[in-house]
């Protein structure tokens, strides 16, 4: 393989340049003489920055134009945060791999939970995290949040807190200084604010007809991560909701060997709020995922869904 070459398509930021360069690493050691080159793309939701992600389009704004540089052609494959992923891959594409995962948590950054005054306000782009956060302290206020990583650090100042990805303060080397920065902070357990589908993970996608690049990508999947983000992902697709719901999973496998799941529907003011876990076998991640969300909807979640509480 001496002398080969693989182009990654990614977005442009710093995060994922940081992602996508991770891939590469991985990849690069995995078969040597390999080398793979960045390839830069600008997405829908780069240019939009100031327009809350559900205005904008919702889920896929970050990977339709990384999807295309792929498909026609301009990359052998791209690297994407799993949660920017839309629930079905698209026609065409295949997703080749998804290595170990990160962390899954959202952080608060800016206070503790607990040390949050009554009517705090809190700013986050996501419906997901404010349904939950308003769920647990109806108290609260909220504001939008958008931009970069560093963008979101900044405007923590301007609020009682922000609630930013661990994995990626952790991925740009921020945690460290965060106290220092930002004063009190906390990683939220999964148990008190269940994470989006895919968070804390990559995914690397390839033409589906591409087998030599499925085959070079595929030393990299991380089994267990894999078969989580398959279950959320099934999850998701059962519902046919995206970033702009208030819809949230988690899963992981036990040291049982079973596969467990935890999913969420809320309505947007956080008032209506449907949770469930179950398991299942590590064979059928696509099974368990579609089983939960049947069974979330059964319980309530499909009044919330259909009702129109559920957006914004």
């Amino acid at each position: 393989m001496a002398g080969s070459r693989l182009r990654a398509a990614t977005r442009g930021s710093q995060l994922a340049r940081w992602q996508a360069s991770r891939v590469a690493t991985l990849l690069e050691a995995a078969h040597p003489g390999l080398q793979v080159e960045l390839v830069l793309v600008e997405t829908a939701g780069d240019r939009r920055r100031d327009v809350p992600l559900w205005e904008v389009g919702g889920q896929g704004i970050f990977v339709k134009e990384v999807q295309a540089a792929v498909l026609d052609g301009g990359a052998d494959f791209a690297v994407h945060s799993a949660k920017d992923l839309p629930s079905t891959t698209a026609p065409g594409l295949a997703l080749a791999a998804v290595p170990e995962r990160g962390d899954p948590r959202d952080a608060l950054v800016g206070s503790t939970l607990d040390g949050l005054g009554v009517g705090a306000r809190v700013a986050t782009g996501s419906v997901r995290r404010r349904a939950q956060l308003a769920w647990l302290r109806p108290d609260l206020t909220f504001a939008g949040l958008r931009g970069n990583i560093g963008t979101r650090l900044q405007r923590a100042a301007e609020h009682d807190a922000v609630v930013i990805a661990m994995a990626a303060l952790e991925r740009l080397g921020l945690v460290d200084d965060l106290a220092a920065t930002a004063g009190a902070w906390e990683a939220l357990d999964p148990s008190v604010l269940l994470p989006q589908v895919g968070q804390g993970a990559l995914a690397a996608e390839c033409r589906a007809d591409d087998g030599q690049t499925r085959a070079r990508l595929a030393v990299v999947e991380h089994g267990p991560s894999r078969r989580a983000v398959d279950a959320e992902r099934a999850f998701l697709a059962r519902l046919g909701g995206g970033c702009d719901l208030p819809v949230g999973a988690y899963g992981r496998e036990g040291a049982d060997g079973e596969l467990s799941l935890e999913g969420l529907i809320a309505s947007a003011d956080g008032r209506m709020v449907v949770r469930r876990q179950r398991t299942g076998p590590v064979a059928d991640p696509a099974g368990l995922g579609t089983g939960l969300a049947e069974e979330l909807l059964e319980r309530g979640g499909a009044s919330v869904l259909f009702s129109g509480d559920a957006t914004a």
